[in-house]
């Protein structure tokens, strides 16, 4: 927002906005493992991390993951995504200057990134493959990992459990409660709960977010608005009929037991779901099959509009 608006001066965010957005989710994802031994969108959904030979006692989230689990999930999470976005972007760019070139045929360096272009779809597929590969497996229960960045980790995922979330209440309402007299733990302990703040509202605000986002995507999307416009160029309904105060047509009585047909005690009331209106079932029958309306409002109604009424005695 900052570049698109002042180009000028905040460009330099737009222009290293890869390097930036790295940096970023690199203290976020180092936060999260070393304080819940899982990454940011894992912690969301309950998981933890815990290194693949561990099967009998599983180690609490807040303990951590060993030095050498926690730098390759770290630059797994961070470094791949990151170098595989460059080199999708370097694609993109060789195949633009490939349509536009002005290096000459037999040079070495147009043969070398053709070659390179000519390869990279094939990378890509053994890439993506194996990902599908791997889901595939974990699916039928053949793999521990939904993953392979997971295996390369040498991690696996988990539900946390209740010795979990009480360690980490634990943990976060005794950094809170702890009381020292030194200005520098204190300003640390303070930054520390401002980091704290800042990641609890993320994570608690990211569902709404994700909702709100798709919500706005659904409003606005091109299918919607054409099903909008459809509804909203269809004309304008007619008022509802007032009564019908004809010579024709039953003038309501005083009293609600009395059928305004026959004006006698109702016998057998049916109400019109049309209009609302009680009336004998006979007396309405009659009139409806004849005329097809309703006696009082005359809105059109038909006789699988009449509906009968049981009182609680019967």
């Amino acid at each position: 927002v900052l570049a698109e608006s002042n180009p000028g001066r905040y460009g330099f965010l737009w222009r290293w906005f890869d390097e930036i957005y790295v940096l970023l989710d690199l203290l976020l994802q180092q936060h999260y493992l070393a304080r819940c031994s899982a990454s940011f969108s894992e912690n969301f959904y309950s998981l933890k991390r815990i290194p693949t030979g561990e099967r009998r006692q599983q180690p609490l989230a807040t303990a951590g993951l060993p030095k050498r689990q926690h730098w390759k999930s770290l630059l797994l999470l961070v470094l791949v995504p990151y170098l595989k976005g460059k080199l999708e972007k370097l694609v993109s760019s060789l195949r633009e200057e490939d349509e536009y070139s002005i290096h000459p045929p037999s040079s070495s360096w147009k043969r070398f990134y053709r070659a390179f272009l000519a390869a990279y779809p094939f990378v890509n597929m053994t890439w993506e493959g194996w990902f599908l590969i791997q889901q595939l497996c974990y699916i039928l229960g053949k793999a521990q990992h939904h993953s392979p960045m997971l295996r390369l980790a040498g991690v696996r995922l988990v539900r946390l459990t209740a010795e979990d979330i009480q360690a980490l209440e634990k943990k976060l309402s005794g950094a809170g409660s702890s009381q020292t007299h030194s200005i520098k733990t204190k300003v640390q302990s303070a930054a520390r709960k401002a980091l704290g703040g800042i990641a609890f509202s993320l994570s608690t605000g990211l569902s709404v977010s994700v909702f709100f986002l798709q919500f706005l995507d659904w409003w606005y999307s091109s299918e919607n608005q054409e099903t909008i416009k459809s509804l909203t160029a269809l004309p304008t309904p007619p008022p509802p009929v007032h009564l019908d105060h004809g010579a024709g047509s039953a003038l309501l009585p005083k009293l609600k037991t009395v059928c305004p047909l026959c004006r006698k005690i109702r016998v057998n009331a049916t109400a019109l779901s049309t209009s609302g209106f009680v009336f004998c079932y006979r007396c309405v029958y009659n009139y409806v099959k004849a005329h097809q309306r309703c006696p009082i409002t005359g809105y059109a109604t038909e006789l699988q509009h009449l509906v009968k009424l049981y009182s609680p005695e019967s």
